[in-house]
């Protein structure tokens, strides 16, 4: 599988303080090798999909034939 980003997750990326830059660049790393990575908790999210970069923060991507487009990435609401 491959990956694109879009300018809003750019962005939102781009603002995350550093430590959650890095922890979501390990993520992504296993979410481009094993969607079932254990650490990803990775599920259904209303029309998207969701995944966790820490306890505290989350990314959300849809899937088009073998592209993950990642959308946004946030603190958990919780």
């Amino acid at each position: 599988m491959r990956h694109v980003i879009t300018k809003n997750f750019a962005k939102q990326y781009a603002k995350a303080p550093k430590e959650i830059q890095k922890a979501f660049d390990k993520q992504l790393c296993f979410l481009l090798d094993n969607s079932r990575h254990p650490s990803l908790d990775a599920k259904p999210y209303g029309d998207t999909n969701q995944a966790r970069v820490t306890r505290s923060w989350r990314f959300y991507f849809d899937i088009a034939n073998d592209t993950y487009i990642l959308t946004a990435i946030t603190k958990h609401p919780k």
